[in-house]
């Protein structure tokens, strides 16, 4: 891993409050292309896979006419052939240069497109296992920091769905993700904390953001907590990949918010809560859309 001494030392500082930004994730990305190693472009690449994941979505229900967000690293071309190939011939030669969890996804919707999978098995939304699939892939990077960031996400994320299915009465073994310690201890427990009090340092907090009835503060309270812990966990390391890896993630954050409105944001979330009380089956898949990713 290399340094990034004049890099690091250029860039604007940012805050999570920031009303606008110097240039965009995209163009921050073009500027690493040249400055980054080999080694530490692959770890930015993976930060990059999961806009991947919405373009692979986005293809296998709509094929032709699908909605392609250019901030993957591959082209809708290369999901197209994945797919086909995979289809038609059942195994990828060459697999090598893809990430291997796109293909076992890609196999797992094809056996049950197919009529190949157990009908009896419980139904596990398309984006959920993707979601999963993608989690222990980047969770087995060889940079801790950055293995660290997604396991905390991906802890976040199933914390909050859990919190969620208790107050609505949805079943939360249908909905958490992944089978990391965290996911298993909130399937088990149903003490009010989920035995979670003691694991997790930042439990409490959002325990207590999922309490807000302001969608944006809540939201922006969940987002602090990962720009804090970012801040945390690069502080010793000021010029390395960490805190190259931890501005354009934040970079992100700020472009997220700023895209936001308010008023359609408010409008969204009534209306998943409304659908919940009706006990919608569909119903937190709607809340995971269209809440902090």
């Amino acid at each position: 891993m290399g340094k990034y001494y004049c890099l690091i030392a250029g860039l604007p500082n940012i805050t999570l409050d920031d009303s606008k930004i110097a240039y965009s994730v995209v163009e921050f990305r073009e500027e690493l292309q040249s400055i980054l190693s080999r080694k530490d472009r692959s770890v930015v690449d993976l930060f990059f896979l999961k806009y991947d994941n919405k373009n692979i979505l986005s293809y296998l229900e709509k094929k032709d006419q699908a909605e392609f967000d250019s901030r993957g690293n591959f082209s809708l071309e290369t999901i197209d052939f994945l797919y086909k190939t995979l289809k038609e011939e059942g195994v990828l030669l060459s697999s090598k240069q893809y990430p291997s969890y796109f293909l076992t996804f890609l196999e797992q919707y094809i056996s049950e497109e197919q009529g190949e999978s157990n009908s009896g098995k419980r139904k596990i939304p398309w984006e959920d296992r993707l979601s999963a699939l993608y989690y222990e892939y980047a969770m087995k990077c060889k940079n801790r920091f950055v293995s660290e960031w997604f396991e905390l996400n991906l802890n976040v994320s199933n914390i909050l769905t859990a919190i969620v299915c208790r107050k609505f009465g949805l079943e939360k073994d249908n909905y958490i993700v992944g089978d990391n310690g965290v996911a298993e201890q909130l399937k088990m427990s149903n003490a009010q904390d989920f035995g979670m009090g003691n694991l997790l340092d930042y439990f409490s907090e959002l325990q207590r953001l999922m309490e807000e009835t302001n969608l944006q503060l809540r939201e922006k309270g969940i987002d602090l907590l990962r720009w804090n812990w970012l801040d945390e966990n690069t502080f010793f390391k000021p010029f390395d990949i960490e805190s190259v890896f931890a501005y354009l993630v934040k970079l992100e954050m700020i472009e997220r918010w700023i895209s936001l409105d308010k008023e359609t944001g408010e409008k969204t979330f009534r209306e998943i809560v409304s659908v919940m009380k009706k006990g919608s089956r569909d119903a937190l898949e709607e809340f995971k859309r269209n809440s902090n990713k």
